[in-house]
């Protein structure tokens, strides 16, 4: 197990959409990186139809967090609420600088000046939201994983476990990498049951996809990441392939401020992700090193 931090770091007493207000147990590695968050601004418009209107949750909120929990790194994903539209993800992509990379939210009609410009700020990926998403279909798959492939970025796929399941044959063949958020959007009941699990466990083992172990208190029936469940579910990634597979809090849990689950305490979140992984170079791994190899941090 990671060693105990030290008691005597100072931490902020109040972190905004975050219960809970002690650091992590665990000492977190120097370089570790939260991938998978999202902030939000009143300034810009939301796209029509959008079902998740957080209250805002800025960069210097997050800072917070981060002095919290001892991570350095940050991954920011263009959320739902936005649609298409990316201004908010790179106004602060551009805050957080060399440690910051993002994955932005595109139709597919964008030209390459524009996607060059978005690989320039630090983009790496395109998100395709089939659970809550406004913009995307199973029917841009294909087209967009093309439009990426050059740039090296990844497709990342939330979705539910039957469209998942019914997807096989088109994400064996695509042209980029695949990052399943939020735990693959699988039911810890739906372990070694359901052909999305088993999806998910051979793309890793064949060495074209990722898993972010974020959002557990979306898909745990308890809605806390504290679920034991979820400690099996996430070992089964883990032990499918370890270096493959990152972390992510999903500050500022826009889910929870809408009243569908309770607010996650972050810290806890890291709390688990050290007993899931019960081994502390396995953690640094998880933290440090995968992210690393999947976003190019230096």
């Amino acid at each position: 197990m990671p060693a105990s931090r030290c008691s005597r770091r100072r931490v902020p007493a109040d972190v905004p959409y975050s219960a809970g207000s002690q650091p992590p147990g665990p000492a977190v590695p120097a370089g570790a990186c939260d991938c998978h968050l999202h902030v939000y601004d009143s300034r810009f418009p939301t796209a029509p139809g959008a079902r998740l209107l957080p209250p805002d949750a800025s960069i210097s909120d997050y800072r917070l967090l981060q002095q919290r929990i001892g991570t350095h790194r940050a991954v920011l994903v263009t959320p739902s609420t936005y649609g298409t539209d990316n201004r908010v993800m790179l106004q602060a992509l551009a805050a957080l600088g060399p440690d910051g990379r993002g994955v932005a939210v595109i139709d597919g009609s964008e030209s390459d000046e524009q996607l060059d410009e978005l690989h320039a700020q630090g983009v790496r990926g395109v998100r395709l939201n089939l659970s809550l998403g406004l913009t995307g279909s199973v029917e841009m798959l294909e087209p967009i994983a093309h439009r990426i492939a050059d740039l090296g970025w990844h497709l990342q796929l939330l979705m539910p476990a039957d469209v998942l399941a019914s997807l096989g044959n088109t994400l064996g063949q695509l042209p980029v990498q695949l990052v399943f958020d939020h735990f693959g959007r699988i039911a810890p009941a739906q372990q070694g049951t359901h052909r999305a699990h088993a999806l998910v466990l051979a793309l890793l083992r064949e060495g074209r996809a990722w898993v972010k172990l974020s959002g557990g208190y979306v898909v745990s029936p308890q809605s806390s990441t504290d679920d034991p469940a979820l400690a099996s579910l996430a070992r089964s990634y883990l032990q499918a392939s370890p270096g493959r597979v990152v972390w992510g809090t999903d500050w500022p849990h826009a889910t929870a401020s809408a009243g569908l689950h309770p607010m996650p305490d972050d810290a806890r979140q890291m709390d688990r992700l050290a007993d899931w992984t019960a081994d502390a170079d396995l953690f640094r791994r998880v933290l440090v090193d995968n992210p690393s190899a999947l976003y190019g941090f230096a």
